[in-house]
């Protein structure tokens, strides 16, 4: 991997004509007819003004991720049931940003099914698009979890065929990647207002554990003006160029970067450890 490569940002939006079932209507189209079980016609939506009537003290977190939208689709047999919230987001980073940060290691990953799947005996959550669905069950048996993976795999191939984890990851450093742990940070990372949007993917190297994040500026300005933020914030002079950076930060440790042009790449260990000392060799490669 070159240098070049890791700082090119690749953007895939909801309006390019890829991304289906973007109203209600057209997501319930995308549920398949599954034996044994009806599908109800009753749609419920929310939307940012009473999603907590649903989710109650979890909406916060959404709104952070750019919820718009929450369509909630249910099929019945007999005293069970499936139920489908389909969580429409902004942008298709924004929707993978909210599954992220409720993946789990306790789960089971299922392949095949929209950028990524995981779930339990009782649900499946995956995103694909713009979405971010959570299937839930009120019963545990092999017959219902073989119906959630059947409409999970109908949903997201009708959603986005294509959908994966923002284009970015592909350009992280491979060596030491901790899988399932890559995520998409909208707001105030390691505590600093002033550090978002950022993608994040934990990494083991050499026995030691870290964070492996980056920022896009939108431009070399921005960029500079989000590292003079975390300057100021350090009280390191703000006469820095692009290249390796240091930044000294008194409640996150050392924190080795990359600038360049309107992308910075760093390196964060939340216990506060020093790096190895060919950090920005990894970084950059």
């Amino acid at each position: 991997m070159t240098q070049g490569k890791l700082f090119i940002l690749v953007g895939l939006f909801c309006i390019t004509g890829k991304v289906v079932a973007q109203t209600p209507g057209e997501l319930f189209t995308t549920l398949p007819s599954v034996p044994g079980w009806n599908l109800s016609p009753e749609l419920e939506i929310f939307d940012r003004n009473n999603l907590y009537e649903r989710i109650n003290g979890s909406a916060p977190l959404f709104f952070e991720n750019n919820f718009e939208e929450m369509t909630s689709m249910e099929y019945t047999q007999e005293d069970h049931y499936i139920t489908i919230q389909a969580y429409r987001h902004a942008t298709p980073e924004d929707a993978f940003g909210m599954y992220a940060s409720e993946r789990s290691p306790d789960m089971t990953f299922y392949s095949g099914i929209g950028g990524e799947a995981q779930g339990d005996e009782y649900s499946l959550y995956f995103f694909s698009g713009c979405l971010y669905v959570k299937i839930m069950a009120s019963d545990e048996s092999d017959a219902i979890s073989e119906a959630m993976q059947e409409i999970a795999k109908n949903m997201a191939h009708r959603i986005e065929p294509a959908a994966g984890y923002p284009p970015i990851f592909a350009s992280f450093p491979k060596e030491g990647l901790l899988p399932h742990t890559e995520a998409y940070i909208t707001q105030n990372y390691i505590g600093h207002e002033f550090l978002k949007p950022v993608y994040v993917a934990n990494y083991e190297r050499d026995g030691k554990k870290f964070q492996v994040f980056l920022l896009d500026g939108g431009s070399t300005e921005g960029a500079r003006e989000i590292l003079s933020a975390y300057f100021r914030f350090t009280k390191q002079p703000v006469d820095f160029v692009e290249g390796n950076l240091l930044i000294k930060d008194r409640y996150n440790g050392n924190i080795p970067a990359i600038w360049k042009g309107q992308s910075i790449l760093g390196a964060f260990d939340e216990n506060g450890k020093d790096f190895l000392e060919n950090i920005y060799e990894f970084l950059s490669l």
